[in-house]
């Protein structure tokens, strides 16, 4: 079983949104914002060679949205998730399964290509995995949500064939080494893929840790449905990740991949941080 972090490229939020109410003057120290306020996020996906399963962890933003609506992201970087799978000797016919953590465009645009004036699954071959009561709080969305959930992202999958859903277990066992944790309070049923190799547990962190900014528990963000709820799930799942030493998988940091935490008087904080290829040096 091997794991593979894929850049898919940057884009740019506001600093405040992803904050909350934290003041600026403090996290503009990790996140430094440019004149606008905004602040360059990634778009990492992850990869996971699962025995005769190649299993796609979210796919970014894709590039089937028309000019206006990119141009609000500002989108920036050398890599797609094309050339970041070519690197690894694949391409998306090779993916077997799309487990995607929640419908937010910049997590699932990547699932649907348009070809022609047809809107059709970029991955032809795979099962797309979300659960039912996400997929439900998707396709009806709040108003607050709204913006985040685009129908030609979501519906086509639906449309295909290939949308498959998890139960909403937490620890469900999607397969012999990869459970699906569940939280709740940036959007409804989000999916947290955790993967058990050798010994060692990985956390993909989707949004509720997007970033090593955001590891103090008040620092939510203000795109989350339920802060309140966020801030339980993050000290349950940090304790827990700090207390068996969890590798995390940043889907958001522009700068570290992965990292690891140590309790100090203040809290759970940072520890470690690292590429993926690199962990086997930094877990000792």
């Amino acid at each position: 079983m091997k794991l593979h972090t894929l850049d898919t490229g940057f884009f740019k939020l506001d600093g405040g949104a992803m904050f909350g109410v934290v003041p600026k003057a403090i996290w503009n120290k990790t996140n430094p914002a440019d004149e606008n306020n905004l602040c360059t996020w990634a778009m990492r996906c992850l990869l996971i060679e699962d025995g005769d399963k190649i299993i796609l962890v979210d796919n970014g933003i894709g590039d089937k949205q028309d000019e206006k609506f990119l141009s609000h992201y500002h989108l920036h970087g050398d890599a797609s998730l094309d050339s970041s799978l070519a690197k690894l000797g694949y391409n998306k016919d090779d993916i077997t399964d799309v487990i995607l953590t929640h419908l937010h465009f910049d997590h699932c645009g990547g699932s649907i290509i348009k070809k022609g004036d047809e809107l059709v699954p970029a991955f032809k071959n795979a099962n797309y995995w979300s659960n039912q009561q996400h997929w439900e709080w998707a396709v009806l969305p709040n108003a607050r949500e709204k913006a985040s959930f685009l129908k030609e992202n979501i519906l086509p999958i639906h449309e295909s064939g290939q949308l498959k859903f998890i139960p909403v277990e937490d620890g469900y066992a999607f397969s012999e080494n990869i459970n699906i944790r569940f939280a709740f309070g940036h959007t409804d049923a989000m999916m947290l893929p955790e993967i058990h190799i050798d010994g060692t547990t990985f956390l993909y962190m989707a949004d509720l840790l997007p970033s090593v900014g955001h590891i103090p528990q008040p620092y939510v963000m203000s795109y989350d449905m339920f802060p309140l709820k966020t801030l339980e799930e993050k000290k349950r799942i940090l304790e827990l990740a700090e207390k068996n030493n969890y590798i995390l998988i940043l889907e958001h940091d522009p700068i570290h991949e992965c990292c690891t935490l140590q309790m100090t008087e203040k809290g759970i904080r940072l520890h470690k941080t690292f590429d993926l290829k690199d962990y086997k040096q930094q877990i000792v």
